[in-house]
């Protein structure tokens, strides 16, 4: 069982986890500065969500929700979501997915997106199984100097 709760602030506890989890999903991202940490969870856009292993047990696992206005309503989107090797199969990104969708609800978004790349294959299968559906868009990237 996986307690899902908001990070609120930039505990070392926090800070560590997310430094040790990132790895799973980039092995090119350094881990976030402290103050990172806290842009992300002092952010009015940005909801950081931490699953622990039951009750009082470790971070296993991190989510990031971003919510913002624009004229055609509340946008949502889910980022980063890490599962400690650990704990994959389990149900621990099904859980942070699933907070995350009542925490946009609850904000007022009426859609929420997520990209995931095709190699994540339980990812992917996950994302479909709870409901997510593949939109017909191109995504585009660009890459700015520095």
């Amino acid at each position: 069982m996986f307690v899902i709760e908001e990070a609120t602030s930039p505990t070392p506890e926090i800070v560590e986890a997310v430094g040790r989890l990132l790895p799973f999903l980039s092995s090119s991202a350094p881990p976030p500065s402290v103050e990172q940490v806290g842009e992300i969870t002092g952010s009015a856009a940005t909801i950081l969500l931490v699953a622990r292993d039951g009750d009082a047990g470790p971070i296993v696992g991190t989510l990031t929700l971003a919510l913002f206005r624009i004229p055609t309503g509340v946008r949502a989107w889910i980022e980063d979501v890490i599962a400690d090797e650990a704990v994959r199969g389990r149900g621990c990104g099904e859980a942070l997915t699933r907070a995350a969708l009542r925490i946009a609800a609850d904000q007022g978004a009426r859609t929420v997106e997520l990209t995931s790349r095709p190699s994540r294959e339980a990812a992917n299968r996950l994302y479909r199984r709870i409901g997510f559906t593949s939109r017909d868009t191109n995504v585009y990237r660009y890459e700015l100097p520095g």
